[in-house]
């Protein structure tokens, strides 16, 4: 992260369409600076899964080119907003959607409860769908090219599947 509120990663653009571009990024190990290194659930997740390469679609204002070496961004305040969205309403919804049920419940509250809970998680799950459709179309909440760091001498090739034919 940089001083500006900017989170960052380095990438290769892979494509180029329009004003849009296809960056691919290398995750970063999860574990490299923690004090319990491989042993949290985090690095077993690591290494159950592996590091594999993420592509994202960002804004090309730069002019980036296939091959060229770039850093992408993204503010910190608008990743913040998207994730209590994405996971604090759903939660927040689900307790109260249960409250709301083993009050009015009655003799039935348990399940009441439950039926509020489900409720209440489904209608914020649809909420989350139209406000991440409003976000999507806001630059400040889309990643986007910052800066090109120079062309690259990686080809670069989709991942072929083994030679012993497993999957």
């Amino acid at each position: 992260m940089t001083n500006d509120g900017m989170l960052e990663e380095s990438g290769v653009v892979t494509d180029v369409s329009g004003e849009r571009a296809r960056v691919r990024t290398e995750r970063k190990r999860a574990c490299g600076n923690c004090a319990v290194n491989d042993a949290c659930g985090t690095s077993l997740l690591e290494h159950f899964f592996g590091r594999r390469p993420v592509e994202l679609t960002v804004l090309n204002q730069v002019g980036a080119r296939v091959g060229d070496r770039v850093t992408i961004g993204i503010r910190e305040s608008s990743l913040l907003g998207a994730a209590v969205a994405a996971y604090l309403v759903p939660l927040l919804a689900l307790m109260l959607g249960a409250a709301i049920g083993q009050s009015l419940g009655g003799a039935w509250a348990e399940s009441a409860s439950l039926l509020g809970a489900a409720l209440g998680f489904v209608l914020a799950l649809l909420w989350l769908r139209g406000y991440s459709v409003r976000l999507a179309g806001r630059s400040g909440y889309q990643p986007s090219i910052l800066r090109r760091l120079g062309p690259t001498s990686a080809v670069l090739a989709a991942p072929s599947a083994p030679a012993d034919g497993s999957a």
